[in-house]
């Protein structure tokens, strides 16, 4: 296990293994840690700021962590700024382990064809805990409120549930559909080969975003924009394997001719299990460290399909979706609350994700094995 050694020694790789380690924790438990529905309004709370916390009394007397409820007021026509109504006669104490609404913990619900219906995978566990929040019903925005009054925090992490699995999603269908064909195409080479790389040529000659808006055009209406988005990611997965598929042909057309491989050709081995027994997993290396740095190409396209209306859609939450209020400038002046945490989410994701790529090719790295 030289290679995991030297990847925990690589500080960068560690960080980005740490901090995704940390958001799949955080989405996948989101239920959990959300104080509040991230589809739920607050009466007159709509585009509040972060709320402020409080440790002091208006007394002037230390009585712990506390917030006071707080509406909108009316809006300056001049300069655009609302005011803030804070009633300072009740103070509400914040807490660990509160609860609040129910939730199934770890409920897993998928869209499955044919209908593309949802359908219940696991029923998770009943639950009315929460990580924080108020003890008197008195809300506790930590990162404020979008223009229909949610919660923002709360909206982050549900909608991180889209954002980050949709790359694993997308490497699962697209990355076993160019190593098997890849394979194929090397291994047994002649008119199998031609025919298998002529078509990953046209494949690659698309290009992806006018692909994109003809998938958004022609897809069936009534879908909601979950099932819309992962049909989409489903299409162009499946048609997305022609770049791996020609380098993996590349090094089967080297590997085939190893003395192991030919052994089993000698001993009547059955090409499609030679293949897959072994020539791909020679490949190891090469598959690990594309799959790493190919997640982060998916959650940016989720991110630009959601700015141009192809994505998840409102009141669905997603990191795409809330950053497409970039849009509208008056909002990143007035209300930057609105823009800067998803993207400094997905920031710091694809940054996490190639530092990890980077730290996999490093370790993995034949030389570096052979020292």
């Amino acid at each position: 296990m030289d290679w995991w050694r030297r990847l925990k020694k690589n500080p960068l790789a560690r960080f980005g293994a740490i901090l995704l380690l940390i958001f799949y924790i955080a989405v996948i438990a989101a239920d959990f840690i959300a104080p509040y529905d991230p589809y739920a309004s607050q009466p007159n709370g709509s585009l509040l700021p972060p709320t402020k916390v409080y440790w002091v009394s208006q007394s002037g007397q230390f009585i712990g962590p506390h917030v006071y409820p707080t509406i909108q007021g009316e809006t300056n026509l001049e300069t655009g700024d609302r005011e803030l109504i804070v009633d300072f006669k009740k103070p509400s104490p914040l807490r660990l382990f509160v609860s609040g609404a129910e939730y199934r913990l770890l409920q897993l619900s998928l869209p499955l064809p044919p209908k593309w219906d949802e359908v219940t995978i696991f029923p998770g566990i009943p639950l009315n805990w929460h990580l924080f929040g108020t003890t008197n019903g008195v809300k506790f925005n930590v990162l404020g409120t979008d223009d229909q009054g949610r919660d923002q925090l709360s909206r982050l992490l549900y909608g991180g549930r889209i954002s980050m699995f949709i790359g694993i999603f997308g490497v699962a269908i697209s990355f076993p559909l160019g190593l098997l064909i890849g394979g194929i195409s090397g291994y047994f080479g002649g008119w199998t080969d031609s025919i298998i790389m002529r078509l990953a040529e046209v494949l690659m000659t698309f290009p992806s975003i006018y692909l994109l808006v003809t998938l958004g055009a022609v897809l069936p209406p009534g879908l909601s924009s979950t099932q819309r988005f992962l049909l989409i990611v489903v299409i162009t997965s499946v048609i997305g394997w022609a770049g791996l598929a020609r380098v993996i042909r590349g090094q089967v057309l080297s590997i085939k001719e190893r003395e192991f491989v030919q052994a089993s050709r000698a001993m009547g081995g059955n090409p499609l299990y030679i293949i897959i027994r072994h020539v791909l997993p020679q490949t190891a290396t090469y598959v690990i460290i594309s799959a790493t740095l190919a997640v982060p190409s998916f959650i940016g396209a989720e991110a630009i399909l959601s700015l141009i209306g192809l994505g998840i859609q409102q009141p669905d939450p997603s990191w795409g979706n809330m950053l497409s209020l970039a849009s509208n400038a008056s909002i990143m002046v007035l209300q930057p609350w609105l823009i800067w945490p998803p993207a400094v989410l997905i920031i710091l994701t694809v940054l996490a994700f190639n530092l990890l790529g980077d730290g996999l090719r490093d370790a993995l790295d034949p030389r570096s094995l052979r020292r």
